[in-house]
């Protein structure tokens, strides 16, 4: 059974930074690609960033290009969001997702709304003074 789970959110100040991690099992983790996406409340799902385990293809959005920073430690099975000069528009819960579509992973971090396979549960990210 694929399994992920987001962690690491919390409250951070505005300019602070954050580490979110993204545990996964239940599938051959260098065959998947792992994206980061947020909602934020009363709003529509944006994609942040997605990695590709099996070519290290990385995408990241122009909303936080320069501030976060995907990564991926196969030996964990984990994915990893760093997050630095955070800014209050970045209050949200994060989730992360898997495919074994790279293409279709970067696709979906684009246009949101693309179906994926596999989603875990979301973590909070609150930024504030």
């Amino acid at each position: 059974e694929v399994q992920l789970q987001a962690s690491g959110g919390g409250w951070v100040q505005p300019g602070g930074s954050l580490r979110l991690s993204c545990a996964t099992s239940g599938f051959t983790f260098n065959d998947y690609a792992i994206g980061w996406f947020r909602q934020a409340p009363g709003k529509e799902r944006e994609g942040v960033s997605s990695i590709c385990n099996n070519n290290g293809r990385i995408h990241i959005e122009d909303s936080v290009k320069g501030r976060f920073t995907i990564s991926s430690d196969s030996s964990k099975n984990t994915v990893y969001l760093q997050m630095d000069y955070v800014k209050p528009e970045d209050t949200a819960v994060y989730y992360c997702a898997a495919d074994n579509r790279c293409h279709h992973m970067v696709h979906s971090v684009v246009v949101p709304t693309t179906p994926l396979n596999h989603w875990g549960r979301g973590t909070l990210v609150t930024v504030s003074s």
